[in-house]
């Protein structure tokens, strides 16, 4: 249920990105985080884990955290440039597909991630309509179509990339175990709240800052 609530999530995105509202896609991105982490969270609550889930679960991020990102990037690339640049926004769809790929068939990565995780890419992209809405001095920047191509390849390059990364896989809920993500939950809520949606950059920033710790301290 969860699973399929966030593939519906995806679908819906698209279709709104298509009516120009991506402000609106962007929040279907948020809801379908939460139904990702529900989904994963009620598995192992009720002991429910299947193959069948974790195939399913892939499916409907590739959809939701892989092509509706993508077309979110279009929609921006193509309102202010070349048309033809603005299909490199679909390497992101690609290279989401090929992490989750990886990632179903890793066995390293129970306790972290190897590259950058989709959802966490797909926040990153949702934040940037947001961001335009409430710096708009921001924009020759973020709306840049060449710019946007360099975070395309760039970012395509993080999700598979062999880069050890913290994961809010919760085992038990001590301090001792869990400090890392104790921290990245608290500065991300702390941060969302000064600066809303233009916080998610600081977050992706923080959160690689603490992978970095966290890699050391495990060596």
């Amino acid at each position: 249920m969860f699973t399929l609530a966030n593939l519906l999530c995806g679908c819906i995105g698209i279709v709104w990105v298509f009516e120009n509202n991506a402000e609106g896609a962007s929040f279907l991105i948020l809801l379908a985080a939460l139904f990702d982490f529900f989904d994963g969270f009620a598995a192992r609550l009720l002991k429910a884990s299947s193959p069948i889930g974790k195939d399913l679960d892939s499916l409907a991020d590739v959809v939701t955290f892989g092509v509706l990102p993508s077309f979110i990037l279009f929609h921006m690339m193509s309102e202010s440039g070349d048309q033809w640049l603005a299909y490199t926004a679909f390497i992101v769809a690609l290279f989401s597909a090929l992490r989750l790929a990886k990632f179903n068939n890793d066995p390293r990565q129970t306790d972290r991630f190897i590259g950058l995780p989709t959802p966490a890419n797909a926040m990153l992209i949702a934040s940037f309509p947001h961001i335009l809405t409430g710096y708009p001095q921001l924009q020759a920047i973020v709306e840049s179509p060449w710019s946007l191509v360099g975070f395309s390849v760039g970012i395509s390059y993080l999700l598979v990339a062999e880069i050890p990364l913290l994961a809010l896989k919760f085992k038990g809920f001590g301090w001792a175990g869990n400090r890392l993500r104790y921290m990245l939950i608290a500065a991300s809520v702390l941060l969302l709240i000064l600066f809303r949606w233009a916080a998610v950059p600081i977050i992706m920033m923080v959160y690689l800052a603490l992978s970095v710790v966290e890699d050391r301290v495990m060596k």
